[in-house]
Parts: structure tokens; sequence; C-alpha cells
């Protein structure tokens, strides 16, 4: 597994530290219990020889010297039995023996002049100095590892900040009256949300006045429309000012797109009821000498109506405009929907057409744009294929 994240990381080199430091805690006391391991070796050894030399001295045993030695004599005859059978069944009842009985530490002392059962007293005692000293410094470590991660933080709340900024939500503020780095990063990203903050108002500012004030000759056209007598010049210029009207608010709808600046009211549509409204949309007489409808089985689709209407309103009009015949059939078959026109294929991956404004020598090169952004919205595809002269627009 590869750990990426930066609180991984830093929770695995704390967990390596603790280790080695209660690892090194372990050693240094086995190591300790060795060496006094060792040193009680020999003292018993020493012990052994001395009361064998002073006996061969002066025939006795000195048991004022094993009381100095915090060593007892062991006189009891029933413990002596224990202890003898203890190291009899073990195999240690020799000449000298050491071993442990009943959390004593007996030594067996048997040789031609005498035989001694004796207990040693010496305890190892408590590490407590070394002890303390891990204990202390295990403490720090836990509480740097604390410190840290609390210093960490606000990289949460700046992650929360950033995936809301995402979403669209400029109405954000992460400022920091700290002095770390991560308050000067977030400070910065403050800084830069206001600055788009107040571009995107501005830019908005702007495009509401140009559309107020298209509106407004727009008007005045269709007044002055109103007072042709040639009753199908009167309808052409309708259907003009029309087209115009609806075309600013395609832009105003662009707009809250583009910023996302809208909110969806997804609901179940028929695709063959999305389609009728779509060719409404087109605003062109008779549209069924342009477009043949083809439903082999019609379907549900949850969307937000006025956006992907826009979606395929835009799919018919390229395909009216950019067919060699004008004409484009629509069909619609389980879940999908294919717009069909007769033409050379794209010259370019249709990814390029996604673009914004990109060449075109028919149109702004929007309808691409807008019908990917809307999309990606609705977390929908549109795929493209050119078979037997044909282009289709597939959409899934």
């Amino acid at each position: 597994m590869i750990i990426t994240s930066l609180r991984s990381k830093i929770r695995l080199v704390f967990s390596v530290t603790l280790l080695l430091l209660g690892a090194l805690f372990i050693f240094s006391i086995k190591y300790d219990h060795a060496m006094i391991e060792e040193r009680n070796i020999a003292q018993e050894q020493a012990i052994s020889h001395y009361l064998y030399t002073y006996y061969l001295k002066y025939g006795k045993i000195d048991e004022a010297y094993l009381e100095a030695q915090n060593v007892s004599l062991i006189t009891d005859k029933g413990m002596v039995v224990q202890i003898e059978r203890f190291f009899k069944e073990k195999g240690e009842l020799k000449r000298y023996a050491v071993d442990t009985f009943h959390l004593k530490r007996i030594i067996i002392i048997n040789n031609d002049r005498f035989k001694l059962i004796l207990e040693n007293k010496n305890k190892p005692q408590f590490p407590l100095k070394r002890v303390l000293i891990f204990a202390i410094v295990f403490l720090l470590i836990i509480l740097l590892y604390l410190w840290i991660m609390k210093s960490l933080q606000p990289l949460s709340t700046l992650k929360s900040q950033i995936k809301t900024f995402s979403k669209g939500n400029l109405d954000i503020e992460c400022k920091s009256d700290k002095k770390d780095e991560i308050a000067e990063v977030a400070n910065e990203f403050d800084h830069a949300v206001t600055m788009i903050r107040e571009l995107l108002h501005s830019r908005q500012l702007f495009l509401r006045a140009i559309m107020h004030e298209l509106k407004t000759p727009i008007a005045k056209g269709r007044l002055v429309s109103e007072m042709l007598e040639d009753e199908k010049n009167k309808a052409r210029m309708h259907s003009i000012f029309e087209r115009l009207n609806l075309l600013i608010d395609e832009f105003a709808k662009i707009e809250q797109i583009t910023s996302k600046n809208f909110e969806l009211t997804i609901k179940p549509y028929k695709m063959s009821d999305l389609l009728e409204a779509s060719e409404d949309m087109l605003m062109i007489e008779n549209p069924k000498r342009l477009i043949t409808t083809k439903i082999e089985k019609d379907y549900t689709v949850s969307v937000d109506f006025e956006l992907f209407t826009l979606v395929i309103k835009n799919l018919l009009d390229n395909g009216i405009k950019y067919s060699t015949d004008k004409h484009i059939t629509v069909l619609i078959d389980g879940n999908r929907l294919k717009v069909i026109n007769k033409g050379e294929a794209l010259p370019e991956p249709l990814e390029n057409y996604f673009k914004p404004f990109h060449a075109s020598k028919k149109g702004l090169g929007l309808g691409l744009y807008i019908v990917k952004s809307i999309l990606d919205i609705h977390q929908m595809e549109l795929h493209y294929q050119h078979e037997d002269g044909e282009n289709i627009f597939t959409l899934a």
C-alpha cells in the first residue's frame, strides 16, 4: 500500500519512532537483567569457593559471611527435601547447582566436605530511573505528535473551503491570524477567492448591462414591425426579433452555467417530450420538413428541463446547419438519443469542439461547448461516429 497522505506519513514516522523506543527499552531491561545475572553467578561462585576454603581451615561454615552477603542457610528439613527433589527432577543435583524454586534463588553446594542449601536474597532492583526516562521520552513524543497533528487541523478546514469553492460557492472566507506556512497558504487562497469573486461580479454586471441594452432596441424593433402592412414581412420581423430575444436568454443561461450560478431542478421527463420542446425552441416553420423523428422505444430521463432542452436544441441546430441536405434524423432508442445528418466526418476529434469559440464558419463555436457543459452537470456523455457518409451524435 502506497502512503500518500501527509497525516499518514506523520503517523507512520511517529509509530516507527515509538516502536523503536519500546524495542530499545525492552533491550535495555534485558541487558540489565543479563548483567545482574552475571554478577550473581560471579558472587555465588565466590561464596562457594570462600565457604570451602573457610571450612578446610576452620572446620565450620562462616555464617556471618553469609549474612553479610545477604545469603541465608536453609535448615528446614521439609524445605530441603522439596528442593532436593526439584533439583533431582531437573537433573541438576550436582556438586554445585543454582536455580529458582518458588521464586527463590537457591544454591546447592555438595562436595566431599559438606552439603549446603542456600538462598540468595539479593534481588535485582526495579529500574525506576530508566523507566522514568523512557516514560518521559514516550510522553514527549506523544505530545509532539499531538502538537503537529493539531497544527495540521487548519488543512482540513482549508480543504473543505476549496471543495466548497470548486462547487461554485464563492461566499467563503478562510483567513488565518497564525504565522505558519498553512496560514500563509490559507490567506493567499482567501485573497484569490476575493479577487475571483470580484471579477465574476463585474463580469455578471457587464453581461447583464449588455443584455439589458440589447433588449431595448429589440423591443423597439418589434413595435416598429407592427406598423408594417405586409403580413409576410411582419411575420418575418417578428420571427427575427423572437430569435434575437431567445439568443439573449441563451447567453444569460450560458453565463449561469459557466459561472455555476444556478440551481438544478431535476425531474423525470420522457425523451420524446424533451425533443418536442427542443424543436419548438428552434423557432422554424414546419420543423418536420427538416427533422425526421423515429421513436423505436421511448424512455424517461431525470434532468433539468430548461438546460437539457437547450442541449438537444443545440444538437438539432448544429445537425441542420452542417447537413449537406439541410435535413436530420432523430432516433430515440431505449436509452439513447441519436442525431444523424449527412455530411463529411469531423476534421478534428470531438473533444476539440467542446472548447468555447472553436473555429467555425457558421457560428460562434459555442454550441457543443454549451452541450458539454450541461451534460457534465447531468453526468451524461456525447459520443460521435461517422458511418456511410453520415454523422451520428449519440446522447447517453
